[in-house]
């Protein structure tokens, strides 16, 4: 367990950043008007940050492998940009915590298909009814916290 430490502060500080960066970009799309060149700042930001991280780590040169990937992995920058517009443009009119709510609970039913078939390269997870029993009771929750 003391080995997995790091991992799990790591992720828990990603988790705590989601609603951050929803709200600052919806607060940034709300001010110049317009979700997508939000969404566009964001993600020059982000590239430059990025490549600094890139720079300095000194993996530069494995970007040249990115030619040979099978073209289905880049999908996932698709995906990237899919959530951050929407979280954007939806944040505002359906408040953060809505929208982070049900982003989380995509992410849990997602993560629970992909470890149990071991999609993409994922360690095999069985999805066992404690699991299951979770992810219904993390939907309950939502649908609770949508009841005015």
């Amino acid at each position: 367990m003391p080995t997995t430490m790091p991992y799990m502060l790591i992720m828990l500080a990603a988790g705590i950043g989601i609603p951050v960066l929803a709200a600052l970009n919806a607060a940034l799309g709300a001010r110049l008007g317009s979700p997508v060149a939000a969404g566009a700042v964001l993600f020059v930001v982000a590239l430059l940050a990025t490549l600094l991280v890139l720079l300095l780590s000194g993996a530069a040169p494995k970007v040249a492998g990115v030619v040979e990937a099978p073209r289905h992995l880049l999908l996932a920058g698709l995906l990237v940009a899919f959530y951050v517009l929407s979280i954007t443009y939806v944040a505002p009119r359906f408040g953060v915590g809505n929208a982070v709510f049900f982003v989380l609970l995509g992410q849990l039913i997602s993560a629970a298909i992909i470890d149990h078939f071991g999609l993409f390269g994922a360690q095999v997870s069985p999805l066992s009814l404690t699991r299951a029993a979770g992810i219904a009771l993390m939907a309950a929750g939502v649908f609770v916290t949508q009841q005015v």
